[in-house]
Order: structure tokens, then sequence, then C-alpha cells
């Protein structure tokens, strides 16, 4: 009786153990690869994330067949800032990467190593490339903002390229979907929801169509990665990591600090390691992609604010942080930190618009237009069309998850204010936010804002535009476009 006691309880321990960390080393002892697919300007719209009006069935499968995080956040909303921040597992702001495309690039301190260079030293064949069977095996997208040679940072643009097939690999596959622009949406969506703070009209219909159907073509590309996986017979012994590089290219989304700029889906799937069909809720950044993979080839974690998240005993992040600075011809400094409740932002530039000129975005976002149109019609009247902004925004994201009231001045919030503010302060000292030193220091910004405008006009002038257009001749050309030309501004 005691031995059958004995045995019981071991079987219990046995499976408590191996339900409190998920990233316990491979019971083989073929170390696994890995592979990071990453989308281009990715919100969680997907099947699997409950979106309706999107197929995404290879996403969905692999969603199924391991852990899906629902508050995965980047620490910038857009590429080259957010892109630094995975690859090295630091803030961007603490490299010096924080401005998109910076100007002034350095090379990065001794002291931090990318994800790439610590996985080359494990032994992992690393690759950059498209990672599906039919497609051109060269170097893509990478997008860092320090100084890095492209042809030494990979061993290759694809695992098939390796001299001894049994070395494991480490593939990051960058795919451009849903980057703008958009492929063109074929079918009506009528069931999409959009989010409350775009005006419905048939240009916002239009354009977020656009996007849906630029997310299915990803999905079909994650699925030619999936398949070649499991044509290879190395599926069950691959880590699978899915995520976008920051959130979606919209409106209060790229460029913004707001959840819609940052919120991204992950998924992982690991056969045998991470239970499938989990569902994740812990607060989770994307830095923690780096702890997560050395921890999983059983590599050595450096010092780094990441976590590993298939320790299923750490409970997730209780602050996130974010930051954005220049993006193009647009100069800013704005700062956030989310906890599951509340996010505040701060505009260290406050004398500024919320939608200051960007010639990235008013080549690209046509709901901007709208926007401006409907306002100086009176018909269209939000924060975001003031020509100044607030110092401090504060969301309770219990009860608007939409972040569209500012709670900043309301005193039932000021001590939720004032505890966020320091918490903000304390991140800022402790990382070294290298965003407090003036970028002109370095960097020529009139001839940046003069090549961008330049390539503004060129760009405005190919498509038989006279770039000092009004709004309204402008949102004309949008219609045409996006094939509204027949739907009522008003």
């Amino acid at each position: 009786m005691m031995m059958k006691r004995s045995a019981w309880l071991w079987l219990v321990l046995i499976a408590w153990l191996a339900g409190v960390c998920e990233s316990a080393e491979p019971t083989s002892p073929i170390r696994p690869n890995v592979v990071w697919i990453i989308a281009d300007d990715l919100g969680p719209e997907l099947g699997c994330y409950g979106y309706p009006d999107v197929a995404t069935p290879n996403l969905d499968r692999l969603s199924a067949g391991g852990r899906r995080f629902t508050h995965a956040f980047a620490t910038a909303p857009v590429c080259s800032p957010s892109r630094t921040a995975f690859i090295t597992g630091h803030y961007q702001t603490t490299v010096g990467g924080h401005h998109h495309d910076t100007r002034d690039k350095r090379e990065l301190p001794d002291s931090i190593k990318t994800i790439t260079h610590l996985m080359r030293q494990a032994g992992y064949f690393v690759t950059n490339g498209k990672g599906s069977p039919v497609a051109e095996k060269r170097l893509t997208k990478s997008h860092f903002n320090f100084v890095y040679d492209p042809s030494t940072f990979f061993d290759g643009s694809d695992w098939s390229q390796r001299s001894d097939p049994t070395q494991p690999f480490f593939a990051t596959v960058q795919i451009k979907e849903p980057h703008r622009g958009f492929v063109r949406n074929e079918r009506p969506r009528l069931k999409a929801p959009i989010p409350p703070y775009y005006p419905e009209h048939p240009v916002t219909r239009a354009d977020w169509g656009n996007y849906l159907a630029s997310i299915e073509v990803l999905d079909t590309k994650v699925g030619e990665v999936l398949d070649r996986l499991d044509a290879e017979g190395v599926a069950h012994n691959t880590i699978v990591f899915f995520f976008g590089d920051h959130g979606r290219p919209h409106v209060r989304g790229k460029q913004w600090l707001y959840d819609g700029g940052l919120h991204v889906p992950l998924l992982v799937r690991w056969p045998g390691h991470v239970t499938a069909g989990a569902v994740d809720d812990r607060l989770v950044s994307l830095l923690d992609l780096m702890p997560t993979t050395l921890a999983a080839v059983g590599s050595e974690i450096p010092q780094s604010p990441g976590q590993d998240l298939l320790n299923l005993q750490w409970p997730g992040h209780d602050h996130l942080f974010a930051a954005r600075d220049r993006c193009g011809d647009a100069i800013d400094r704005i700062r956030s930190v989310r906890t599951r409740d509340f996010k505040y932002i701060r505009n260290f530039r406050p004398d500024l618009p919320y939608l200051q000129h960007s010639g990235y975005k008013k080549l690209g976002y046509p709901v901007e237009t709208l926007m401006k149109v409907m306002h100086q019609q009176g018909r269209w009247d939000t924060l975001l069309m003031s020509s100044t902004r607030p110092e401090e925004e504060l969301y309770d994201l219990r009860t608007d998850p939409n972040e569209m009231v500012n709670l900043a001045t309301e005193p039932s919030y000021h001590a939720t204010l004032i505890a966020l503010r320091a918490q903000l302060d304390d991140w800022i000292k402790r990382t070294g936010d290298k965003g407090e030193f003036d970028e002109s220091e370095t960097v020529d910004l009139a001839a940046v804002k003069a090549e961008k405008w330049a390539a503004y006009e060129n760009a405005m002038r190919r498509r038989g535009l006279d770039p000092g257009l009004s709004d309204r001749e402008y949102l004309q050309w949008w219609k045409r476009e996006l094939g509204v030309e027949n739907a009522s501004s008003r």
C-alpha cells in the first residue's frame, strides 16, 4: 500500500514540475532548431485572437499547437527601434537606437551581445531570409539602429545553406505583410470591427479591409514556412516564435504609443515542451524573446530586462515601458509605462500636434486625411486633432481599452498618476535613456527634413498630384485609389 502511495506521489510531483516550467531542457540530446517568424506592422487582428472576418488558418493552427500570449507588447511603435530592442534584448533607448533609421549609428558596447551572436556562439547556424521553399535565397530586412554588416551578422539567408545538415539553425524569417502598401481587398468584410476612434466611413472600411487582406497574405506565407518544416521532418524539434515587430500601420497605431502601436500577437510552438492550445494572459514584452530562446537551447542568459516566457512560475511584468522618438521628418520624444490596468504617456514636446507632418503617414494613411477633412467641416473633433498635446496622458484600460479619455487631470486618479509618473522617471534613469540627448548635436536635422520633404514631393508628383493640394482634393484622390469614389464624405 505504501509503495502504491509513493508511486502516486511521484506521478503528482512529475506532473506539477511539467506544468510550472515548459522551458525544461529537451530530453533529446539533439538541440532544437529555432525559428522567429517576424511580421511587419501587425496587431492582434487574427482568427486565433478572436478577430472576425479575417481568414488565418495557418496562424490558427500554429496557435492551436502552442502557446498564445494575449498581452504581448513591443518597446517601440516603429520598425528599427523595436527590432534594435528585441535583437539585443535591451531597450532601444539604452543602446542609442531610439530614432527610426538613426543617422548616427554606432557600434554596440562590448557588454551587449545580440541574439544572433549568442546563438552562433552556441553552435547555431544563423540565418535571415524569407523561410519559404520557393523564395529567393538572399538576405532580407533586418533594420537595426547600430553599425553592423549583414553579410557577417548572419551565416546565410536560409538554413539549407548549412554545410553540416545536422547543425541546429536559428532562423529569423521576415515577412513584409501587412506593411503598407496593402494588397487590394476583394471581398466585403461586414463583420470586421474597426476601432471606435476612426470615422465610420467607406474610406476607413476600404483601408481597413486592405489591411485584413494583407494579413491573409501573411498567413499564407507563414503556412509555407510551417509546411516546409513538416516536409523536412524537423517540425517536432523546432521552436517556432511568431510575432509582429510592432503594432498595426494605422492612425493611432504605428508611430504612436497607444496599444494600437505596441500590442502585437505572439505565438510559441515547441512540440512536447509547450502545451498545445495554451492561452497566456501575462504581461510580456518582445524583450523576453532573447532570454526565452537562450533558455530553451540551454545557453547562458546575459543580464537584460527580459524574462523566460516558458518559465510558468514567472508571473509576468508589472510594468512595460515604451518609447517613440524621431521618425523620419517627424521629430518627437514620447515615453509610456503600462500596467495591466493603466497606461501613462508623457509627451516631452507638448507644443507639437498629434498629427504633425509626416511624409510617410501623409503618403500612406488615408484615414488621417479623412479625419482632417471631417474636422475642417466641423464633423470630427477629437483630442487627436488638437494643435498641441497635454504633457501627460493617463488611461484606465479597464473601462477605456481604446485609450480615448485622458484622466491625467482627474482628481480621483491623482494617486495613480503620481505612481506611474515615478515609475517612468525611475526607468529613464535606471536604463540610461539616451533620448534626453539632443540629436541635432550629431545629426543635421534640417538636412533630414529637407531630404524627407523632397522625397514626399517626388512621391506625390509620381501620383500625378501637386504636393501642395488641399486635404479635400487629396481625399478625393484617396477615394479613387480605394475604389470608393462615389462614397459621400459627409
